[in-house]
């Protein structure tokens, strides 16, 4: 779970940008775009087939 707090004389507007910003480093707004529509199973394994190729580099 990410958790924001106020430092000092911050306002909302940072702490939003500075929320926005931790989310898109843990990888949550990706995760939210890929489960918001329905993916496959066939793409779904394409993806991870790619995914992997990527990791091994020969």
């Amino acid at each position: 779970m990410i958790k924001v707090r106020p430092r000092g004389n911050e306002s909302v507007q940072q702490m939003l940008k500075r929320f926005k910003r931790l989310c898109q480093r843990e990888g949550l707004t990706r995760d939210m775009k890929r489960t918001s529509y329905y993916e496959k199973p066939s793409e779904k394994k394409r993806r991870k087939a790619r995914k992997s190729k990527s990791r091994v580099v020969v």
